[in-house]
């Protein structure tokens, strides 16, 4: 049996199960099981179909074809598109949850290929229609060109998921929106205010200054409530 002393413990880790977060495990399910819809309208779809079979199994890297544009995170453009099919590519793209990413599969997808010039239904690149993250030229490209693109787009979530790990370690964990405040002029409140309050007030001030007990100050201050009532 293998002994435990002939492999050191970290020191760094501790003595735990689950070494991990939340946050951090939802981006590595992402990161390794990425969902592609397959968006085949020409011939490089028949290359991107052999990745189905037991010799490239592209299943081992966690693509799971999706036939639902909401389920999937990953749109794969696979040949021509066309003005009449531009409108659908586009309404598929906005069905997809965030985040999304896009592989633009196949010279006629990326330029309008060997169709850019004679065609005029021929869209001049998927790019004007949707954002596109990893471009795969070849016409058509091979399996394994296919399977280089999908480890670049993973390595590019990566760098994405590290960058936002970094800004909220730098303290920016929370959205924050600025706060106006509308400045209103200083109205002045000082013994001089008899331009800014009414004369009932001012009439108080005069009454509450002249009497000394709260008795008094009750029937002067009613006494002058009679008065503006009866003269109005």
């Amino acid at each position: 049996m293998n002994d435990t002393k002939f492999y050191p413990s970290d020191k760094t880790v501790t003595d735990s199960i689950i070494l991990t977060t939340l946050n951090d495990f939802s981006n590595w399910a992402r990161l390794s099981s990425l969902w592609p819809l397959l968006y085949g309208t020409s011939c490089c779809f028949i290359e991107f179909a052999s990745l189905i079979g037991s010799r490239f199994d592209f299943d081992r890297y966690g693509l799971v074809p999706r036939s639902s544009p909401r389920q999937a995170d990953l749109v794969i453009t696979a040949g021509t598109v066309t003005m009449k099919m531009a409108p659908s590519l586009v309404r598929l793209y906005e069905q997809m949850p965030e985040p999304k990413y896009v592989i633009a599969m196949g010279a006629c997808t990326i330029t309008g290929g060997m169709f850019s010039t004679d065609s005029y239904t021929t869209v001049r690149g998927v790019d004007k229609l949707i954002p596109v993250d990893i471009y795969l030229p070849g016409c058509p490209p091979r399996p394994e060109a296919v399977i280089d693109a999908i480890i670049k787009l993973r390595k590019r979530i990566a760098r994405e998921i590290r960058r936002d790990d970094k800004r909220l370690r730098q303290g920016e964990r929370f959205f924050t929106s600025n706060h106006r405040f509308d400045l209103l002029p200083n109205i002045g409140i000082s013994r001089r205010y008899n331009q800014q309050f009414p004369n009932e007030f001012l009439d108080l001030e005069e009454a509450s200054e002249s009497l000394s007990g709260p008795e008094g100050m009750k029937y002067e201050i009613s006494t002058i409530w009679r008065r503006r009532i009866t003269k109005s």
